[in-house]
């Protein structure tokens, strides 16, 4: 048994404590093996027994589920798990933690500061301020907060968590008008008295209103930087006070903070709207407003190699074309719940000869009036109804983002329309279509998210099983992994999100699977069995690209806009070397463009070697050259994009076959 005397030598436990705690305390591992230890002995006690490699990356410990600091007992009996800084959970506590540092430092630096919430966000945290007089931060007093920072961490303050009434709260943060309301908004059931209230302290100056757990001390964090300085309305409401939030990102090691901010940067490089510009693919006109694209030439003839296509994979995969208006009257709406749903996200309704009218959200509804407008047999199923419809959603300002957050976008919108006992096979071969598609276009690193019932939800329990049990074994056929999202289902059906990872691994949702028992219901939808008695189909809601903006922006980001070939609106340039090679760099051109390659050439009016640097600064595949020996004997030098060295004298016709057959293959990728 290992033997601890922290817990006691350290007055962490009082005498009062340590007297009703057992002698000895057993608690079960991970593993499932048991580990005895002395009563009192904490967590921290644990993950020394276990190892000191362990107990220097130990942050916090999961008892019995629940995450708890290190430096409190543990119960006899209990299943515990050491919690280091690499695992999410960890990381979590790492950036809370920092949070309360931030905080700390700023309170020092501007005296009288009103501090609101500090949480820890994915990737980082931030900290939300209200300075007295009026005063704001700058991006300057950043360095100087980070060096606060730095101070306090070097003292090794320990994290230590005190419990009291809300009075006792109240009065504590009496200055603090955020924690106040904060604490005025806690459940009051138990009475004034009850200790309901938690804060951690790691100096006598500083205390901070909070749940936990923490790191034991200050000494644990470090690497860390402050980002940025923004604003925020409290409680994210527009009608409260305006406070300056700094945004954060801390990590458990030196490495990963520099992997971090290298990601960031790589990420920037990358950014969709920058590319979009730089490479005259698309931009947002403050004419139109915002959250409204175009898209140029460039970009217009990659959105129509992607939708040509979904459109060919979508005709061999027996699904039917349709095509529906871009508004309709509000009694559609009503009829399928969004303007009791979803009103909110709808733009402001239209009045036109007494009728009220709305831009469409979704082109479900649509769907279904088509389903609906003749007889349906058993004959008829699955109908698959596929389009490319544009939607219009009005996304606040603050929420706009390129391409990825639009207020007018193209899905590639398909409802498939089945008997129940075909909702299996519909949802294992959609799920292989997500994959292939996903694959052609450069994806390979997939997980995906089965959401279930939700505790308020509509239909019968029964049906959401059978559909539940359909979704899960199609994720288990494909052997993509997932995750099940307990209770994360819309109110009228569960549903599969598809993840993927970029290539500099950040996670996007992407398509879409959802089996829906309520809009039949509402639109009355029906089809006459082989028992020739009526009944509800199925209906699978399922966009691909989810929308053609979207997928365009993650491509772009995917490929830093270095396209692969077969995507590519330019896929090759030709140059002579002198502008006396022009004629025979646009017979060359000519050539390619006879074979159904998308090529252009530009006159030597500038020194070859500028040429070169603009083609590849337009991230173009392929760049010719054609000099003297290549006029005699009909070749040209390849300059690929991303080759070590320029091929010389590769004959036209070979270059030809060598492009055909890489576009046909639609291969490529960052």
């Amino acid at each position: 048994m290992y033997r601890t005397k922290s817990a006691r030598a350290e007055g962490k436990v009082s005498a009062a404590i340590l007297a009703r705690m057992p002698s000895e305390v057993s608690v079960i591992l991970p593993d499932g093996s048991s580990r005895q230890l002395d009563g009192g002995s904490t967590g921290a006690d644990l993950a020394a027994a276990i190892g000191p490699r362990l107990a220097k990356a130990a942050v916090v410990v999961r008892v019995d589920g629940n995450l708890t600091d290190l430096n409190l007992p543990l119960p006899d009996g209990a299943r515990v798990a050491v919690v280091t800084g690499a695992e999410p959970e960890g990381r979590e506590v790492l950036r809370h933690s920092t949070a309360h540092v931030l905080a700390q430092a700023v309170l020092q630096l501007w005296p009288g500061a009103r501090f609101a919430i500090g949480p820890p966000i994915e990737d980082g945290f931030y900290y939300d301020f209200e300075l007295p007089g009026g005063a704001h931060f700058s991006d300057e007093d950043l360095g100087r907060i980070e060096e606060r920072m730095r101070r306090i961490v070097s003292e090794g303050q320990p994290f230590l968590r005190e419990e009291m009434s809300r009075e006792e709260g109240l009065t504590l943060f009496s200055e603090q008008p955020y924690k106040v309301e904060i604490i005025q908004g806690t459940d009051a059931s138990q009475g004034a008295d009850a200790a309901a209230i938690s804060a951690y302290r790691n100096s006598n100056e500083f205390v901070d209103l909070c749940r936990g757990p923490h790191v034991p001390s200050t000494r644990r964090l470090g690497s860390f930087k402050l980002m940025r300085v923004a604003g925020a309305y409290w409680r994210g409401d527009e009608r409260n006070p305006q406070l300056q939030r700094i945004y954060g990102t801390a990590w458990e090691s030196g490495e990963a903070l520099a992997d971090h901010l290298h990601r960031l940067e790589e990420a920037e490089r990358r950014d969709h709207r920058r590319l979009g510009l730089e490479l005259h693919l698309f931009h947002f006109p403050s004419e139109i407003g915002g959250g409204l694209p175009v898209f140029h030439p460039k970009g217009g003839m990659i959105r129509m190699l992607m939708e040509d296509y979904s459109r060919a994979e979508h005709q061999a995969g027996g699904y039917q074309f349709v095509n529906t208006p871009h508004l309709a009257k509000a009694d559609l709406f009503e009829a399928s719940g969004h303007l009791q749903w979803y009103a909110e996200a709808m733009f402001p309704p239209m009045e036109m000869e007494g009728a009220t009218y709305y831009p469409k959200p979704m082109n479900c509804p649509m769907h279904m009036l088509i389903y609906k407008s003749q007889q349906r047999s058993y004959r008829d199923l699955p109908l698959r109804l596929f389009e490319l419809g544009t939607v219009y959603r009005f996304e606040r300002s603050g929420v706009l983002h390129g391409l990825m957050r639009a207020r007018g976008f193209t899905q590639d919108d398909s409802h498939i329309f089945c008997a129940p006992e075909q909702l299996a096979d519909e949802l294992a071969s959609l799920l292989a279509f997500v994959l292939r598609l996903l694959r052609t276009f450069g994806f390979k690193d997939f997980e995906a998210e089965l959401a279930t019932r939700p505790e308020k939800f509509v239909g019968r329990p029964e049906d959401w099983d059978q559909a539940t049990d359909a979704l899960r074994s199609a994720l288990e056929s494909a052997g993509v992994p997932f995750e099940v999202a307990e209770g994360e289902g819309a109110f009228y059906a569960p549903k599969i999100d598809v993840h993927i990872r970029d290539a500099i691994g950040r996670r996007w949702q992407m398509s879409t699977l959802q089996v829906d028992f309520q809009l039949p219901q509402r639109f009355d939808l029906e089809y006459t069995g082989t028992d020739n008695a009526r009944h509800r189909p199925r209906v699978i809601h399922r966009a691909l690209f989810g929308s053609v903006e979207r997928f365009f922006g993650i491509l772009t980001e995917h490929y830093a806009g270095a396209f692969p070939t077969w995507l590519a609106p330019i896929q090759a340039r030709v140059l002579g070397v002198r502008n006396d090679h022009d004629a025979a760099a646009a017979t060359v051109a000519d050539r390619l463009r006879g074979e159904g390659l998308r090529v252009d050439w530009v006159p030597g009016d500038e020194p070859l070697a500028a040429r070169i640097r603009k083609a590849k600064l337009e991230k173009l595949p392929y760049v010719l050259v054609v000099g003297d020996d290549d006029v005699a004997v009909d070749t040209v030098g390849v300059n690929r994009r991303g080759g070590d060295r320029p091929e010389r004298d590769v004959p036209v016709e070979e270059l030809v076959s060598r492009l055909r057959a890489e576009v046909d293959a639609r291969v490529g990728g960052p």
